[in-house]
């Protein structure tokens, strides 16, 4: 592993004397996101420190294989009693929940995140946009605090990593990507169990809900982009959640011939939540930027009020057909 960048030393050197820190991560928070969370959290608590972990939406039943999750508490505490916070993979204050601003009054406020899209907040910020994960940033932050992980800890990190790399697939795996996933089996990380975990857990009824979604897939520009839609009505006829739409976008990704993927969903009464996905050079991110969101260049997202799934339709498609000019 190469040595620590300045950032990191200046992460290290902000905690080395902090003795209770909150960390939190965003809302309707993925793998990368809660494993990230809870791994820099068991490794603080390595450390001695005091550890409050922060969850404005709690963790999802797609998730709760991830161990601690059951330390994730939603109400927060008199904020004067924390020396510090970190927020991961969170690219924007606003994905900080309904207490951001709040929580962004702790000092010094750290962020650790890999979106590209990342608007910066907070008073550290540690963002690289050519890590996998955010899981592959929290595991160098904790060799440069020289902390020992625990099982715990390397089970979180390395589902976060196969989470957000698709399994190794996507264009931001690297050779640094293996080595620390290497590490982590090291520690006694078994890849099967973690896949298992991931990728077979699905229900009846999210099985009928994935049929239901993908009878609405529409094919557009040559049948370079591939849509499908999730409404209010599917989701209460199949008695399940936005939570198990989880890798859902990654159907008509998969098609031969498809360059861009969108999944529209309607979630929360009066919003929509849309997620993108592309091959190659296509620039997700900034077709998501357009509309107010953010992520990589091959996966992205925004969500959007007062509107319905048939105009961010009209709306979306546009921009993604100019991507494929």
């Amino acid at each position: 592993m190469d040595r620590p960048n300045e950032t990191v030393d200046q992460i290290v050197a902000a905690l080395r004397d902090k003795g209770s820190i909150l960390v939190a991560t965003h809302v309707f928070p993925d793998g990368d996101a809660l494993g990230s969370q809870l791994a820099l959290g068991d490794i603080l608590e390595s450390l001695g420190k005091k550890v409050f972990y922060y969850s404005d939406g709690g963790c999802s039943h797609l998730h709760d294989y991830i161990p601690n999750c059951q330390k994730l508490q939603s109400h927060l505490p008199d904020i004067t009693t924390f020396d510090a916070a970190i927020a991961l993979d969170c690219g924007d204050r606003l994905r900080l929940g309904h207490e951001g601003e709040h929580l962004l009054k702790i000092k010094p406020f750290i962020v650790i995140d890999h979106h590209a899209g990342h608007k910066e907040f907070g008073d550290i910020n540690w963002v690289d946009a050519a890590r996998s994960s955010t899981g592959e940033m929290v595991y160098e932050l904790a060799q440069a605090l020289g902390a020992q992980l625990s099982y715990d800890a390397a089970f979180a990190l390395y589902a976060a990593i196969v989470s957000d790399t698709g399994s190794f697939k996507y264009s931001s795996t690297s050779a640094t990507t293996f080595h620390i996933a290497g590490e982590l089996v090291a520690r006694g990380v078994k890849p099967a169990e973690v896949a298992g975990k991931i990728f077979d857990n699905y229900t009846a009824n999210r099985l009928r809900l994935l049929q239901a979604v993908l009878a609405t897939l529409e094919m557009h520009a040559e049948n370079r982009i591939g849509l499908i839609t999730v409404t209010r009505s599917i989701f209460a006829e199949t008695g399940t959640t936005k939570e198990d739409t989880e890798d859902f976008i990654n159907y008509p990704r998969a098609l031969i011939s498809v360059q861009v993927a969108a999944f529209i969903k309607e979630t929360k009464e009066n919003w929509i939540s849309v997620s993108l996905r592309s091959k190659g050079n296509r620039d997700v991110a900034k077709v998501a930027r357009a509309f107010g969101g953010g992520g990589h260049r091959n996966a992205a997202g925004f969500r959007i009020a007062n509107t319905t799934a048939a105009e961010v339709s009209d709306s979306l498609l546009p921009q993604l057909k100019q991507l494929l000019t």
